[in-house]
């Protein structure tokens, strides 16, 4: 793979940049906080593609992998209460993850505007598209609280959970919801802060709140240390407290000048043009996320028909699914940022290579997940529950859809770039038309009349992936994405 460094236009620098240069070469080091600085507000616009994309990428892989620790540590606490336990996790998570991707759509628009605006050195511009996602984001997150607390049981109970698994689940995604509207204002800031070239400000982020989660949420769970037990519920609460450190770092970053966009509330006032072209740009991709989040609950009512067992398996193939994408996602937001600020000072070609990069850097970082998952696939799944109807079911379970996830890191690379970077119609219809026009409908004749039985779900998902991977290469070589200028 050829990396284009642009070194023509790395090379011609003014007079003033030159004399800068020679200055900095004779001036003694700069402290740490001034590199931090420097690093934050660099032109992504010129210089090594490769080089930007893993300073831009690395932290966002990293903050990925700490979210699913959590996920992963919160599993493991529900595995010591029992599979039923696990098995209401995973049906409110299936809920939540539906709720927070559609919300996080609408995140995407948000960054390639500001993307596109800081590569054409648009700050003020780049500053107002924030100031209206926060009025999107405050609205939906009094949604998500209404949700939370009227429909959390009839949300569990519709799918056909067992008794149990509804007692388990209940608080547990009530306070999770609470949990997740704080933990929109973390993503909006965060994702702000990353399309203006910071990375590693919503990492240290991510890093606090994950600590405290994974450290509160035994404590809550079982009452250790003299704290009340909580069940289930205890690791929302946990999560809870989290995210609001989290808020409180990035909207730091983001009011104290360190970063190179700004939030300034003085200079608020309601922009409605501006609020319907975040909406209307972000639509294609709450639809692109929340359409996998509906079918995830479609696959959990056909999963809840073979008993809490393989409710349990499929809630375990989830986080795991989670923990190989993370390298995918977060390689593929970071090209789509670079391909944002490149598309907005009309650089189409940069554009193409921040992608080429990120594929081989994604799939390179999950390549070892993935081993891991089909070769000791029992391992992994005892690691969580002991028992042995759960060990039988959920390692087969790993190892298929295993298979399917090796599509899927691809796949997640191609959604995250083009939506981050604009492109957010061509991802909804591919992803819309493979799921619901092969992979959900597969899913019910091999679940249903196939000797598969439970392990047909998992067996879709692999058809499902492979058509998506086709599709998204032809679109990137298509070239279509490649819009120069502001959105």
């Amino acid at each position: 793979m050829q990396e284009d460094e642009s070194q023509s236009q790395g090379s011609a620098r003014s007079p003033s940049q030159a004399s800068h240069s020679r200055a900095s070469a004779q001036s003694p080091s700069p402290s740490r906080r001034t590199r931090r600085r420097s690093f934050a507000g660099r032109d992504l616009t010129l210089g090594s593609i490769r080089k930007h994309l893993w300073y831009l990428g690395w932290p966002q892989v990293a903050e990925g992998f700490l979210g699913v620790a959590d996920q992963i540590a919160d599993l493991v606490w529900a595995g010591r209460i029992g599979f039923h336990a696990i098995a209401g996790l995973g049906a409110a998570q299936a809920y939540l993850s539906t709720i927070m991707m559609a919300r996080m759509g609408l995140d995407s628009s948000m960054r390639s505007m500001i993307a596109r605006a800081v590569g054409a050195r648009r700050i003020s511009y780049a500053n107002h598209v924030l100031l209206q996602s926060f009025t999107l984001t405050s609205a939906l997150a009094l949604v998500m609280i209404a949700v939370g607390l009227l429909f959390a049981e009839p949300l569990l109970r519709i799918i056909g959970l067992s008794d149990a698994a509804v007692e388990q689940g209940t608080g547990y995604m009530r306070v999770q919801l609470v949990a997740m509207a704080c933990l929109s204002y973390h993503r909006l800031f965060s994702g702000a802060l990353q399309a203006s070239g910071d990375s590693i400000t919503p990492l240290k982020a991510a890093l606090v709140s994950r600590v405290i989660h994974i450290a509160l949420s035994p404590l809550l769970i079982f009452g250790w240390l003299g704290l009340p037990e909580l069940g289930l519920a205890g690791a929302a609460y946990a999560r809870l407290a989290a995210e609001v450190f989290g808020v409180g770092m990035t909207y730091w970053a983001l009011t104290s000048g360190r970063a190179r966009i700004r939030l300034r509330f003085r200079e608020y006032s309601i922009d409605l043009p501006l609020i319907w072209s975040l909406i209307r740009q972000g639509a294609p991709a709450s639809v692109t996320n929340m359409q996998r989040g509906v079918s995830q609950l479609v696959v959990v009512g056909v999963a809840a028909q073979f008993g809490d067992v393989a409710l349990a398996a499929f809630a375990l193939a989830r986080r795991a699914e989670n923990v190989v994408n993370q390298s995918s996602r977060g390689m593929g937001r970071a090209a789509g940022a670079l391909a944002g600020q490149n598309l907005g000072a009309g650089h189409t070609e940069r554009a193409r290579g921040a992608v080429r990069w990120a594929m081989l850097y994604g799939v390179g970082l999950a390549a070892p997940f993935l081993a891991l998952l089909i070769v000791f696939p029992v391992t992994v799944s005892g690691f969580f529950n002991s028992d042995a109807e759960f060990l039988a079911i959920a390692s087969t379970w790993l190892v298929i859809a295993t298979i399917g996830y090796i599509f899927m890191c691809p796949v997640q690379i191609f959604t995250q770039a083009f939506n981050t970077s604009g492109s957010t119609f061509a991802p909804m219809v591919i992803t819309v038309a493979t799921m619901w026009a092969l992979e959900i409908p597969l899913t019910f004749i091999l679940a249903n009349f196939t000797d598969l039985a439970q392990f047909g779900i998992p067996a879709a998902i692999v058809g499902g992936m492979a058509l998506r991977l086709i599709a998204f290469t032809w679109y990137y070589f298509k070239g279509k994405w490649l819009r120069t200028g502001l959105m």
